[in-house]
């Protein structure tokens, strides 16, 4: 039984990718033709939420097919809108596990997806905002906040690097939170070790199951007497927590 178990879990590994490629490719290819529309702000809602119910089903079947397991801590209750969601980054697949949790929220995404024609379309269309974007980057982010959406972000700004408990932090998000005076709600992530980590190839067969514990953190409110880089020092010391 447990060379069964051992079989189908790789297998069910493989396929869990092979499922998220698939679907990606599809909404891409959906969202594609309304990338010409004049008004094309107004799809945005819609291929959020399309993005958001496949990758609640990716997250899904990979939790019902037995390739990891998932605790949920504090997503229980209404979440929040308009808030920018700081999180650490262990791992690969932490922003789609986030983003088909949380309601109405874009992230950052690499200027090379962004114009990636098998990705970028539906990023484009969602309203993911550019991650080299500089000052623009930060004022669009700012607007998308400020509008309602929420934003997720990894002040990282890549995964963590194997042997350290956060990588340090860029202050982008104070900046953004700021600017569109939105309070800042703490995610902690964390993961069994060699799952999609930073280097260590996604396409490399992990230990299986797979844990991970999405945790709420602090919200802290808009109206702090922070500044920028006093904020960006107090998120660092709590997700490290």
């Amino acid at each position: 039984m447990k060379a069964l178990r051992k079989l189908w879990l790789a297998v069910a590994y493989y396929l869990s990718w092979l499922l998220f490629g698939l679907g990606g490719l599809a909404l891409n290819l959906g969202c594609a033709p309304f990338l010409l529309a004049r008004d094309r702000e107004r799809f945005g809602p819609r291929a959020r939420a399309a993005a958001r119910r496949l990758f609640a089903f990716w997250l899904d079947w990979m939790d019902l097919s037995g390739v990891v397991r998932i605790e949920w801590h504090g997503f229980e209750r209404e979440l929040p809108r308009g808030v920018v969601y700081a999180a650490n980054h262990p791992t690969l697949v932490d922003a789609p596990f986030l983003l088909g949790r949380l309601t109405d929220t874009v992230c950052i995404f690499k200027p090379s997806l962004l114009r990636n024609p098998a990705i970028g379309p539906a990023a484009l269309l969602c309203g993911y905002v550019s991650g080299d974007a500089g000052v623009d980057g930060i004022r669009a982010a700012a607007a998308c906040v400020a509008s309602g959406r929420s934003l997720l972000i990894f002040p990282e700004g890549t995964r963590t690097v194997d042997g350290t408990t956060l990588n340090p932090l860029h202050p982008g998000f104070a900046l953004i939170a700021r600017r569109a005076g939105a309070p800042v709600q703490l995610v902690h992530v964390t993961s069994s070790p060699l799952i999609a980590r930073k280097g260590q190839p996604w396409w490399k067969l992990p230990p299986l199951p797979a844990r991970f514990d999405f945790t709420l953190g602090e919200l802290i409110p808009a109206d702090n007497d922070l500044s920028p880089t006093e904020l960006t020092a107090l998120v660092a010391q709590k997700l490290r927590a």
